[in-house]
């Protein structure tokens, strides 16, 4: 029986470690069969300058800088209403009540929307109610707001990672022991005291994981940007909120489906897409450096 057991254990592990393992080797493989491809047109006046009509010569920096300032965006807009939803399901609202229970339903039902979806719901709300709404009351009904916008973008963005955030800081805030909490009321501090001097800094590594998620759900994705600002072709930066903007994944995706010259673009068309993952990891790693410092911040000042 002790042998049966003991031949369970290291066959579960031999399995565990064999799944662990086709992970690393299937992202050692894209990342790989990428570079090979994509490195011959790496170099520094690729990532610096702009691109040229035709989409076979020329640079991808308009696109880095639209891809850096939407994430950027998103992440201001994403992160606050998040970390505002999941204090009230976790700190206020009764687990029985019908408030908790629709949000919980609305928060469940927003992560399975297609991002297709949030695209369509970007164009009809942002663009044309919100931003149509603003040109006739501020602007005399000139075309300001009322287009596809990196704003626009950053806000439909930032709904289809409500979610993330959401769920990532409620099981933050569950994880915090009840006792911080009695110990800070009975020392005289209020609700909203206790929430935001000793649960929030607890929480703040949670946050900053769920940011971390919604910036790499976030960079990559492509649907909810074609309605909503993302141009075709566009070798100036987006200057104001109201502005087009080129990005790094709907490049890809025009690359890949609207070039006349297939040869002439694929080691475009390889590099692109290595610059993004670099530049999505290169996010993720400050974002991770940043928990870090808090983390140890908080064990010291603990």
């Amino acid at each position: 029986m002790r042998k049966r057991s003991e031949f369970s254990e290291k066959l579960f592990y031999l399995l565990t470690g064999m799944a662990c393992l086709t992970i690393v080797l299937m992202i050692t493989l894209i990342l790989g069969n990428i570079f090979i491809y994509g490195r011959g047109h790496l170099s520094w006046e690729f990532l610096t300058a702009s691109p040229e009509q035709g989409m076979t010569a020329g640079g991808i920096f308009p696109a880095i800088y639209g891809t850096v300032l939407l994430v950027f965006l998103m992440t201001v807009a994403v992160v606050p209403v998040g970390v505002m939803v999941a204090i009230y399901l976790n700190e206020y609202s009764s687990k029985t009540s019908l408030v908790y229970k629709a949000t919980r339903l609305a928060v469940s039902n927003l992560a399975g929307v297609p991002s297709i979806v949030f695209g369509l719901f970007g164009l009809g709300f942002f663009v044309k109610f919100v931003g149509g709404n603003m040109d006739r009351l501020f602007y005399g009904g000139q075309l300001v707001f009322g287009q596809p916008a990196i704003i626009w973008a950053a806000l439909t963005l930032a709904v289809l990672t409500l979610p993330v955030v959401i769920l990532t800081t409620e099981d933050t805030l569950r994880s915090i022991p009840n006792e911080f909490r009695e110990a800070s009321m009975a020392l005289g501090a209020t609700k909203s005291q206790t929430i935001m001097r000793t649960v929030l800094p607890q929480a703040l590594t949670g946050i900053l994981t769920g940011g971390i998620l919604a910036v790499s759900r976030g960079a990559g994705e492509v649907a909810p940007i074609l309605f909503t600002g993302a141009a075709y072709f566009l070798p100036d930066l987006p200057s104001k909120l109201h502005s087009q903007f080129m990005e790094l994944g709907y490049h890809i995706y025009v690359l890949s489906t609207q070039s006349p010259d297939v040869e002439a673009t694929r080691p475009i068309l390889y590099s692109t897409v290595f610059v993004l993952l670099a530049l999505t990891f290169l996010l993720n790693l400050i974002a991770i450096v940043i928990r870090s410092q808090m983390r140890a911040r908080l064990r010291r000042t603990g």
